[in-house]
């Protein structure tokens, strides 16, 4: 464990490697992971205010500016200026922050571009994605270590944070039953620190999402089963807990088995137009839902937003509150 503002210094990259698919979740990881007990990180009480922020939103494919085809570049500017001007708390970020893991580039134009979280002194905290793994395992993990060292050799950790406790997992590793993560992630939540309220599970690869025949991303096995772990395991959990995806390139809210399940992955990247089934919380028609969320605990229980680009056709940023819900702690 440490006593970590985990104020991450974005580094520059100094890696290369072929464009290859990411590796498939079934298989063991081929890279270790460190996988210790209790909280990774602490952030010191301290640290944290009566009533504080959280922000969650993933799928930002920092690339070349010159690239409008697989990210909007304007948007993805905008929507970092704009998590820097609410000055949360904590960001979570649930994967795919680079186009390509493998490209040096891609981690210069993070670094860039998200000079404003530094300049706020943000504390950053990132979950893999499958395209941190392009170009294969090893060198997109290399690079992911050197842009967030204080992460080195771990593929998924923790972090203590007053009543709340955050656990960024990664959906590339197996989530099944038996499997290393799975393991760890149920021996942290048998283990929360007495006054936890608040757990927010962040992961790449969504658990629950609006699945569709012919869609390419409905909910995978490996996410599947690991929603089923939850689901049995939240009975005896004495926290609200909360799972922030991304993946799919919209918005999405469910509720199941007492667990709020969002998809977040409105970063910038392609945006995925989906078809809603009854179960989807959100209402909202719009096809393109670049956005960010927002979770306010206020002392008693969580307010939370989903803020919508107006208009990315705009010259200029304006956002929108479309969605809002509220966490309740567990009685």
């Amino acid at each position: 464990m440490r006593i970590s503002a985990f104020l991450l210094a974005l580094g520059l990259l100094a890696a290369n490697a072929s464009r290859a698919q990411a590796q498939d979740p079934s298989a063991a990881p081929s890279v270790p992971s460190l996988s210790t007990p209790g909280p990774t990180f602490v952030v010191p009480a301290s640290q944290i205010p009566p009533q504080w922020t959280v922000i969650g939103y993933g799928d930002t494919r920092f690339t070349d500016p010159a690239n409008e085809k697989d990210t909007n570049p304007k948007v993805r500017r905008w929507l970092v200026n704009q998590i820097a001007a609410e000055h949360p708390d904590a960001l979570l970020i649930s994967g795919d922050l680079p186009l390509s893991g493998n490209v040096e580039n891609d981690y210069a134009v993070f670094k860039t571009e998200s000079e404003p979280w530094r300049a706020a002194k943000l504390r950053v905290y990132p979950a893999l994605g499958n395209h941190e793994m392009r170009g294969g395992e090893a060198v997109g993990l290399r690079n992911w270590w050197a842009a967030f060292p204080e992460l080195d050799k771990r593929r998924w950790y923790s972090v203590s944070f007053g009543n709340a406790y955050f656990l960024m997992i990664d959906s590339d590793a197996p989530l099944t039953a038996g499997s290393p993560q799975q393991q760890w992630i149920a021996d942290q939540l048998k283990s929360l620190p007495k006054a936890v309220q608040f757990v927010f599970i962040t992961m790449h690869h969504p658990v629950v999402a609006d699945d569709a025949p012919g869609f390419d991303h409905n909910v995978r096995p490996n996410e599947a089963a690991f929603g089923e772990f939850l689901s049995a395991t939240a009975k005896s959990v004495k926290a609200r807990i909360t799972v922030v995806c991304g993946h799919i390139h919209n918005y999405e809210r469910f509720e199941k088995d007492g667990i709020t399940y969002l998809v977040a992955g409105g970063g910038a990247a392609k945006p995925k137009p989906v078809a809603r089934n009854p179960q989807d919380k959100y209402t909202g028609t719009e096809a393109i839902n670049y956005h960010y969320l927002t979770f306010h605990f206020d002392g008693k229980v969580i307010h939370a937003q989903m803020h919508r680009v107006t208009d990315p056709e705009a010259a200029n940023p304006s956002f929108e509150v479309k969605d809002t819900f509220e966490i309740q702690p567990v009685k």
